[in-house]
């Protein structure tokens, strides 16, 4: 098995990359898991789209991550009498639940708990913030608003509320639909979108149970000031830069990112960097140099997984744009810089609990034994590989699970190769065995070489790290 990048690329499928040529170039070209996006495509498109990965994966000897992205509150102004509006600065204009077309002084808005939250003074931004508007006054089911920012206006564009928490909830009558689908189906994550309090998180996990696992994007501020609390609930994290880039100031977003990537690896959640990673490849099969040091730089801060959104879904070069994130990551990882970053990464788990010890120390003994190549981690519930993987090693991390299910979710794990063996849970005598077989095969170690071994014993019990060893392959 070759050696793959640390860094994990999600590529979302759609029109695009829907065939099942595309998607078996996809995986070659370096795709670790596939997000199915709601928001677009009937069910039927997406089941049809799951068992081709599925497939693939099966026989090309992976195991792809398939996320499923529900769509959550869609927030949007109604229809317009014309193709469209120009809203002038200064103008008063009115939102309200009439239901009739709009024109160039109102349209319908209906949303009532917008009404509900919204008071004079709040701005309101429309079409992904080349709107602006400010309420003059409202009532609970009317807006005047005055035009601060002007501009061309259509039917359906969305309302984004910066600084103001809704009444709603992040699971819509659409998406329970379209989430016991998905879990039917067998996806691996969840992620949630309109994510705004640590509630919704518990929301979704009474509704998700241990069917698959949670990733919560964070695109609206109020989530942000309640960031640790939702990072501990959930499994995983999406810095989702679209929405967080309308809702937050521009400038704060590399900001956002940081310290969204910094506190994930406090808690051992995987994080992904997302949206206009490489933009451009949707139209020409070259990014610009700012695309590709973005990305360099979500590699850098060592994000576990960097997506792809409309490049691979509805771009002209889906393959071309894995391949291109691909190259980035590999050249970055190869920076003795990278590495050095690694080594000054200060410990965040030490003395925090047993588990959190035990994968620290293995860190850290593959630093000063010499020759180690891997750590290995038996793992049932994938949980000692997120914790290894937290410590960011300077050495491949090798997760040997009996479930297939937990090897897939490790698909948006830095870091994680992963093997399926189920003796090995049956016998502790055997661990030892399994381990430098899988390094061997693996062609990450070999003859002379140390590998690291931590786990739980007894072997197979879900949610404990007790076990650190050290084996010298002869």
């Amino acid at each position: 098995m070759p050696i793959k990048t640390y860094t994990r690329i999600l590529a979302t499928i759609g029109p695009s990359s829907a065939d099942e040529e595309t998607i078996s170039k996809l995986l070659d070209a370096g795709v670790d898991g596939f997000r199915f996006n709601f928001s677009h495509g009937t069910h039927e498109e997406h089941k049809k789209r799951y068992q081709i990965v599925r497939q693939l994966a099966e026989k090309k000897g992976l195991f792809t991550t398939i996320v499923a992205d529900l769509q959550g509150p869609k927030l949007r102004v109604g229809v317009f009498a014309k193709d469209h509006i120009i809203l002038k600065e200064g103008q008063d204009f009115i939102l309200d639940m009439k239901n009739q077309l709009g024109d160039e002084y109102r349209v319908t808005l209906p949303h009532k708990e917008i009404f509900a939250a919204i008071k004079p003074g709040d701005d309101l931004l429309l079409n992904d913030g080349n709107i602006v508007l400010t309420v003059k006054s409202c009532n609970t089911s009317s807006a005047v608003t005055e035009v601060k920012v002007g501009g061309e206006l259509s039917s359906h564009k969305g309302v984004n509320l910066p600084n103001i928490k809704l009444p709603i909830s992040a699971i819509t009558e659409k998406d329970k639909d379209d989430l016991n689908f998905a879990l039917d189906l067998g996806v691996d994550w969840v992620c949630l979108s309109f994510v705004q309090s640590a509630d919704d998180v518990r929301e979704a996990k009474k509704l998700i149970g241990d069917k698959a696992l949670i990733i919560s994007k964070l695109e609206k501020p109020s989530a942000i000031a309640e960031l640790e609390d939702i990072i501990k609930l959930s499994d995983g994290i999406m810095v989702a830069r679209g929405d967080l880039g309308v809702e937050c100031p521009l400038q704060t977003v590399p900001v956002l990112q940081k310290k969204i990537v910094h506190a994930c690896r406090k808690y051992a959640r995987p994080v992904i960097v997302a949206t206009q990673m490489l933009e451009s490849m949707i139209e020409k099969p070259t990014p610009t140099r700012a695309e590709v040091s973005d990305v360099a730089t979500a590699v850098y801060d060592r994000a576990d997984v960097v997506m792809l959104s409309a490049e691979t879904a509805a771009g002209k070069y889906p393959v071309e744009a894995v391949k291109m994130m691909n190259k980035i990551i590999t050249e970055v990882e190869a920076d003795p810089l990278f590495h050095q970053y690694i080594k000054n990464l200060q410990p965040v788990s030490c003395c925090m609990g047993e588990a959190d010890s035990i994968t620290y120390a293995a860190s850290e003994i593959s630093k000063v034994l010499p020759n180690v190549k891997a750590v290995i981690t038996y793992t049932s519930s994938g949980r000692t590989t997120f914790l290894v993987s937290r410590e960011r090693p300077d050495i491949p991390i090798i997760a040997v699970t009996p479930n297939i299910k937990v090897a897939r979710w490790l698909g948006l794990v830095w870091g994680a190769r992963r093997f399926i063996n189920e003796s090995t849970f049956q016998s502790f005598d055997r661990f030892e065995d399994v381990a430098k077989s899988v390094a061997l095969e693996s062609q990450i170690a070999q003859k002379g070489d140390h590998i690291i071994i931590t786990g739980g014993f007894p072997l197979g019990v879900k949610g404990r790290t007790n076990m650190l060893h050290t084996v010298y392959i002869d």
